[in-house]
């Protein structure tokens, strides 16, 4: 290289095209993403969880109706009712057989292949003449099992003593009950059974659906709020004023314009209104398998907690003592008992409380190391000190 000529610069240092537009979309991707996150801060919160109003409520005269009969079932394996034990059975027995031309008076009968049973079935809304119902049949006297038996035809009856439906046929039953003369082995419950479509509707509920004047709802968990929720929706789908509260418990809608004679597009349009229910705080606690359940709204004000825990064990370990042989002793049984005191490991108060969510509330709780049994107990406690503030409720 000869001297004062000045090198060339290299062409790796330069900027290429290429690298000019990779910068320019870069810093295109950033200012998109900026607006990305800023569009996503501004975003409303989620809304509350809301429910349609027909897992809310039922409405009036839309409703089922219990059935209950009594009958006979036969062809069982040896299993059913014990007639010396079961008068009834005997007789319903005798009846039966008088009505099909076979006189049973002044006979002894022997058999262990019927037995007598209650027979219930649930009659839905609106039933037509001819629609199939299942039923439950249940045993009333000393039968074993209703395995392989028959249902003779039984009149299911209505609570005003009208019958409405017809049950006959073969029973299923999900248990079943197997022994000797020295172990039995029973699964489920063999004294009750089904009959898939097992009864017959007879008798129709008259019941115009159309001509009602008014819809009323009845909400299954009663609450003013959503007693309120429910009447806004429906004002707000058909108009103001035509929903009103009655009560806790009820909310009539009146019938007007294009729903008079058809109510039940009214009743399905209701249904679909979605609507935010709101409850009572409860707690909801089972003594005799330790489940606990807290509800949402449940609060505890501050409070300071602690849980000891005091075991005694007590031990009998009996021992004999025999005299040496040939000597005037006897054999006694000397005992011999072991105590024994364990005291908890001195936990510390754990706050909790305060204006907190139910997870916060669970782990605070859960922080004190004790289980569903003692919480319990705490759970008591602080109601009983006025800090916690929700329904406590023992089943």
């Amino acid at each position: 290289m000869s001297p004062g000529i000045q090198a060339p610069v290299p062409r790796r240092l330069r900027p290429a095209p290429l690298s000019r537009a990779l910068t320019s979309r870069a810093l295109a991707l950033a200012a998109g993403l900026l607006l990305a996150l800023t569009a996503l801060s501004v975003l409303p919160a989620p809304a509350a969880a809301q429910t349609r109003v027909k897992d809310l409520v039922t409405f009036d005269g839309v409703r089922r109706n219990q059935l209950v009969g009594y009958g006979l079932v036969v062809g069982l394996n040896g299993t059913g009712d014990r007639l010396i034990n079961t008068p009834f059975t005997e007789q319903s027995l005798k009846g039966m057989m008088e009505r099909l031309g076979i006189n049973t008076r002044g006979e002894t009968l022997r058999t262990r292949n019927a037995a007598a049973v209650m027979v219930t079935a649930s009659l839905p809304p609106f039933p037509r003449q001819g629609t199939t119902v299942d039923v439950t049949v249940s045993a009333l006297g000393d039968a074993t099992s209703l395995l392989g038996g028959t249902l003779v035809v039984t009149p299911l009856l209505g609570a005003d003593g009208e019958a409405y439906a017809v049950a006959q046929g073969p029973l299923s039953v999900s248990g079943f009950s197997a022994g000797g003369a020295a172990a039995t082995v029973t699964k489920g419950v063999p004294t009750t059974a089904r009959i898939a479509n097992g009864a017959t509707v007879e008798r129709e509920l008259k019941f115009a659906l159309n001509d009602v004047g008014a819809v009323r709802m009845a909400l299954r968990n009663p609450d003013f709020t959503t007693a309120i929720r429910i009447a806004d929706a429906v004002n707000g789908r058909l108009g103001a004023g035509n929903a009103r509260v009655v009560d806790l418990t009820t909310v009539d809608v009146r019938i007007a314009g294009a729903y008079v004679g058809n109510v039940p597009r009214l009743i399905g349009e209701i249904e679909q209104l979605p609507v935010r229910p709101d409850a009572v705080a409860r707690v909801v606690v089972d003594e005799r398998s330790g489940t606990i359940v807290i509800g949402d709204d449940v609060r505890v004000s501050r409070v300071a907690i602690t849980q000891g825990n005091l075991t005694v064990r007590v031990v009998e370990t009996p021992q004999v003592s025999q005299p040496q042989p040939f000597s005037n002793g006897s054999t006694v049984v000397v005992p011999r008992t072991d105590v024994q005191v364990q005291e908890g490991n001195g936990r510390q108060f754990v706050t909790v409380g305060g204006n907190v969510s139910l997870q916060q509330l669970v782990n605070g709780l859960n922080a004190l190391g004790v289980g569903p049994r003692d919480m319990v107990a705490i759970l008591q406690a602080i109601k009983a000190a006025g800090a916690l503030h929700a329904d406590l409720e023992i089943i």
